[in-house]
Parts: C-alpha cells; structure tokens; sequence
C-alpha cells in the first residue's frame, strides 16, 4: 500500500511540471506570433483613388473639452470641398493618432459626408464634426492624421 501512495505523490510534481511547461510555451508562442491583422474595411476603389485629388479638407481644427465626470471630449471640426465633376454620397476618413513616439494608438473610420444629408454635389462645401471620447491616455495630443478611406459616388 505504502508503495502506491508514493507513486501517486510522486506523480504529482511531474503532472505540474508538464501543466506549467505547457503554459509557458503557449504563453511564448502568443506573444511571439506578434499582433493580430487588422481588421480593414472597404478601401478605396481605383475610380475613387483617382478621384481623391479633388476632395480638399480646410479649415481643419481641435478642440479639448473637459466634461462632466473627468471625461473629456476632442472634437475635429472642419469642412470639406468637393472639386471634381462626380455627386458623392458618402466620404469615410481614418483618423489615425499617435502616441510621443510615433507609434500608432488609435484608428477610427468616420463618415464626414452622408447620403441621408444629401451627400456633397460637385463644387460643394460641407461642415464636419468629429468627436472622440475614448482615446487612449498615450496619445500625444497633437492632431490625427486624416486619410480618406472610402468614396461612395452618387
């Protein structure tokens, strides 16, 4: 009897030395295999890479507001000019934030002309607004970079 008992003891620490060593390779292996692909969205088309020449953004600001409850809220206001000869239903821009280093923290997609507004017709000017409320402490609070992402023609 005295014999199994030991054995089963003895079991023990090799069951948990193979348990802890799987671990550890699974660990290495996930952080080796190194970030997840990200997810994209429709990019933009041969015709509207052509037509991205003549979509002009000015008067491109940002503003810091603190709100209630130590949130605060970073708006990017501007308007964008419709130079071509095309009707466009919706135009998506990626906002693209750095931290100190140049490293990118954060990209979001937002839709600044929209078909349920009316979309932008050919030498048009439209107002956009953009807030962000969750952006990540790292960022270095400088202004995102702005690439037009998506063009739906109308």
């Amino acid at each position: 009897m005295a014999n199994k008992q030991s054995k089963s003891l003895l079991s023990l620490p090799v069951v948990l030395a193979a348990a802890l060593a799987i671990a550890i390779g699974a660990g290495v292996w996930y952080l080796e295999r190194g970030p997840a692909p990200e997810a994209k969205g429709p990019v933009l088309t041969a015709d509207a890479k052509g037509y991205v020449k003549n979509l002009k953004l000015s008067d491109v600001e940002m503003k810091k507001t603190d709100a209630a409850m130590n949130i605060s809220v970073v708006e990017i206001v501007g308007a964008i000019k419709n130079d071509g000869d095309r009707a466009l239903k919706s135009v998506l821009l990626t906002c693209i934030f750095y931290d100190p280093y140049g490293q990118v923290v954060l990209k979001d997609r937002v839709e600044i002309v929209r078909a349920k507004t009316g979309g932008i017709q050919p030498g048009e000017t439209k107002p956009f607004r953009l807030a962000f409320d969750t952006l990540p402490a790292s960022w270095n609070q400088s202004m995102p970079q702005l690439v037009i992402a998506e063009i739906v023609f109308g």
